[in-house]
Order: C-alpha cells, then structure tokens, then sequence
C-alpha cells in the first residue's frame, strides 16, 4: 500500500535529519526531478548525489510547519550548516504512487555562498 504524501514528506525529512541517502532512495521516483537555488538533478542517484554532498555541510535539519494539498507538500524548515544558519529554505515536493516526482525549493543563499 502507497505512503500518503505527508506520510513520504515526513520519511523524507526524517531521513535527511539522519543523514539517510539508502532511507530516502526507497522514497524517491526513478525519474524524480530537483530543481533548487543552488542547482538542478535528473534521476534519483543525481539526487541523492546531491542531497549526500548537502549532508556533508548540513549540522540541522528542522521542520518548521507542513502544508499538503493533495498530492503537493510543502515544508517551511530551518537549515543549519557547518558555515551558516538556521537558513528558513521552502521544500515543494510531488508525490505520486507514494514517490517523490519532483522537488522544488527555494531560499535564500547569499549565506552560503
């Protein structure tokens, strides 16, 4: 039985907060498309690659508040980094069959550049 989207979006976090590529890939479509500030990927292992090279720098991971509106969730959260933070950094992501399809996130950052 698929996870709900909240049920994915909350997984997801939950991983990243553990610093969990292998928890998140099973999360993620084959074809899952990121498109963010600091870059884009194509595919699940371009970003998970990503995501991994985040994590190196990532000190905290906060969820903030949650909005789901069918199959679209969005997370406000609070990003802290070995170098700045907490960055407020917006999270959209769609959700199909209980899979990540695409994300999209937006924040501002000068801070970490």
């Amino acid at each position: 039985m698929s996870k709900t989207p909240v049920e994915v979006a909350t997984a997801y976090f939950e991983a990243w907060h553990r610093k969990d590529a292998e928890g998140i890939r099973p999360l993620l479509a084959e074809d899952v498309s990121f498109v963010g500030a600091l870059g884009t990927t194509a595919g699940v292992d371009d970003t998970l690659a990503g995501l991994t090279g985040l994590f190196a720098m990532t000190s905290s991971v906060e969820v903030v508040h949650r909005w789901v509106d069918g199959p679209d969730v969005i997370t406000w959260f609070e990003l802290t980094t070995t170098d700045a933070g907490p960055l407020p950094i917006v999270n959209w992501s769609h959700v199909e069959s209980g899979a990540i399809t695409r994300i999209r996130v937006t924040f501002d950052p000068r801070p970490l550049l």
